[in-house]
């Protein structure tokens, strides 16, 4: 935890880390409002940058959508052309035939009609006769084939684009699983297991639709708006001009309410780390919530938090939201202007029904890609704020760089050495000073001390979970800083107080420990440490099939699967952290014997709060304060009467 001088899966009681938990959830979250994003822009070019790899089929997508739009904006213009066609057709059918077109203009105005000759001065008339319907058909065969093509490049475009999108996102979920695989382990330690899973699914999900949704659209439209503002300025720049009126309006709607709108997308998907945080945080410590009496607590937390996602995510819905019936009715108001305008331009001659018609056209048409945009903004604004946490994330440093100078020929030895070794989890807070410490190989060395004295962190150190501050440790007079980890790790077995096991058969997570080992030589690794007896009363057997809690098996029965894995392993070094506190008294007793085989010809290291458990230990090194304050054998240290007697009188007292 973020306020702890030792990891949370360090040597914390069970008690502990529930009230620790939530003594850290109360710091962090209790009345503290979410962070606001950092920037919207640069985390938007960063998000399409997850494009860039793809620039040669987006510059397809890009000419498709060109071909597109000036199908489908210069569309409406011959669409226009055919209602004049239409227009003065049914115009000419009632004139004389015979007569020109300028006779027909006079004959309107010496009787009158100057308005009925203007508009007929705009026409192509031709006096007495009707409809040219070749002509229509072929104006409209051309705007029906416009259309189609139009919309076949956007269907292919589209497709291009969401492969693309799908292409992205899967290496960003590769990403970010390499970035959990690279991160440092005090990463985890201050930053909350929910909040981190929210950030790899729920943030990822969230990118992927604003990238599917949204920026699929999103060039198509601008081009669209683009386009359609030239046609309507080579149609009429007076009725141009006050479509265009309707731009300051929607920008500022955008402006003021997007913004406010982006803040509350932020705050909810913070909010949804939060809370899946603390759901995860109820269900792994269900049991311990329930003994402690802490369930009216964690469900008025869960109603707090719950509370602040509802509030924040309204909001942001609210304001999304607004944005479109706004831009609607300032479009209403633009296409009544245009109407009324159009019809006088009409009237005087200065325009032909087609045009206006045409016109009045691209005043809806764009509208829509505005309210489009102003739509998208919504999903724009939501994913942003997700790619921003992903980010984050992915920006957060990583472990100091490998070191391969110093390699290991084959199986360790085993000799252990800390020279002058300092460490601490919090710079003003040093746990481990100047520590020395030599471990022959072979030795069994079991490491005893009251909580938080640092007994875990000292073998975390020697598995390079954590680096060191200042000194040296060697592994067979190798310095450990200078070897690659995966190297120093593979010489290593572990098993933890907590039995991890994972989704899948007992045979499977016996074989975790080594994966190229034989049927045969799992089953020789589950006898030696009684997993086999346990096993044939299973219906399946060693194909039973058991998940991350355990599922068909106990909790012992669980640790003795873990050890099993440690055997398979055989590591030169050997890390026993509580390993037997899941274990019943005589299932122990079995271990025991298990682990004095496992334990011969490499060098152990036993974390043992009982200290029954550790008499035939070869050293027994006594931690205080991130020191070692004795060692030696379990008799010699009872004979000094110091620490080790105290600690022994201590747990006597305790047992009696």
């Amino acid at each position: 935890m973020a306020n702890s001088k030792k990891p949370a899966h360090g040597a914390l009681s069970e008690e502990e880390t529930l009230q620790l938990q939530e003594q850290t959830a109360g710091d962090e979250w209790s009345g503290s409002a979410p962070r606001r994003a950092k920037a919207f822009w640069p985390s938007a070019k960063r998000l399409v940058g997850l494009l860039s790899p793809f620039k040669t089929l987006l510059i397809l997508v890009a000419a498709m959508n060109i071909i597109c739009v000036f199908l489908a904006v210069y569309a409406p213009k011959v669409m226009g052309r055919a209602m004049d066609v239409i227009f003065s057709g049914v115009i000419s059918a009632q004139l004389p035939s015979g007569a020109s077109k300028d006779e027909v203009i006079e004959g309107l105005r010496a009787q009158g009609q100057d308005r009925f000759a203007d508009m007929a001065s705009a026409m192509d008339l031709m006096p007495g006769q009707g409809i040219d319907f070749g002509h229509l058909g072929r104006l409209i065969t051309i705007v029906i084939g416009m259309y189609i093509v139009s919309s076949a490049f956007q269907l292919w475009q589209g497709r291009i684009l969401n492969r693309l999108v799908m292409d992205s996102v899967y290496q960003l979920r590769a990403d970010v699983e390499a970035k959990i695989h690279s991160v440092p382990l005090n990463y985890f330690d201050s930053n909350q297991r929910g909040d981190v899973l929210s950030r790899t699914t729920n943030d990822i999900d969230n990118v992927q639709q604003a990238l599917q949704q949204a920026l699929s659209q999103i060039f198509y439209n601008i081009l669209l708006v683009a386009g359609i503002t030239v046609m309507m300025f080579s149609v009429s720049w007076q009725l141009a001009l006050i479509a265009l009126l309707s731009l300051p309006l929607t920008g500022l709607v955008i402006g003021v309410i997007g913004s406010r709108s982006q803040k509350q997308f932020t705050t909810q998907w913070r909010s949804t780390g939060q809370l899946n945080g603390h759901v995860e945080e109820s269900f792994s410590g269900h049991e311990l919530a329930l003994v402690f009496g802490r369930t009216d607590a964690m469900s008025e937390e869960f109603d707090s938090r719950n509370e602040e996602l509802f509030r924040s995510a309204a909001m942001a819905q609210f304001l999304s939201g607004m944005m479109m019936p706004i831009m609607q009715f300032i479009s209403y108001l633009s296409y009544v202007a245009i109407a009324v305008f159009g019809g006088l331009r009409v009237a005087s001659g200065n325009m032909t029904l087609g045009d206006a018609t045409a016109f009045i056209q691209y005043s809806r048409e764009f509208n829509q890609p505005l309210g489009q945009l102003g739509g998208m903004m919504q999903q724009i604004q939501s994913g942003v704020a997700s790619a921003e946490r992903v980010f984050e994330f992915l920006d957060s440093p990583d472990e100091t760089a490998e070191k391969d100078s110093q390699h290991l020929t084959g199986r360790a030895r085993g000799l252990v050495e800390f020279c002058g070794v300092d460490f601490s989890y919090e710079k003003d807070s040093p746990l481990i000073q100047d520590l020395d410490l030599r471990v022959e190989p072979g030795e069994t060395a079991a490491i005893v001390g009251p909580t938080g004295a640092g007994k875990t962190t000292l073998v975390n150190l020697i598995m390079r979970f954590y680096d060191i501050d200042g000194g040296h440790i060697y592994l067979d007079g190798i310095d450990t800083a200078q070897m690659p980890r995966h190297e120093l790790r593979s010489q290593v077995g572990m098993v933890l107080q907590d039995a991890v096991v994972f989704d899948g058969t007992i045979m499977d997570n016996i074989r975790y420990g080594r994966l190229d080992a034989s049927d045969e030589e799992v089953i020789a690794a589950a006898k030696a440490t009684y997993v086999d007896r346990f096993v044939h009363s299973l219906p399946e057997g060693y194909n039973t099939v058991i998940d991350q809690d355990g599922g068909a098996v106990s909790a012992g029965e669980r640790q003795l699967i873990t050890i099993a894995r440690a055997f398979l392993a055989q590591p030169a070094l050997l890390i026993l952290d509580e390993a037997t506190s899941s274990v019943d008294t005589r299932t122990e007793m079995l271990v025991q014997q298990a682990m004095s085989a496992l334990r011969a010809d490499r060098t152990s290291f036993v974390i043992a709060h009982r200290l029954s458990t550790i008499r035939n230990a070869d050293v027994i090194l006594v931690m205080e304060n991130g020191a070692i304050v004795e060692q030696g054998t379990h008799e010699e240290l009872l004979a000094k009467r110091g620490a080790y007697w105290r600690l022994s009188q201590s747990q006597f007292s305790e047992e009696d």
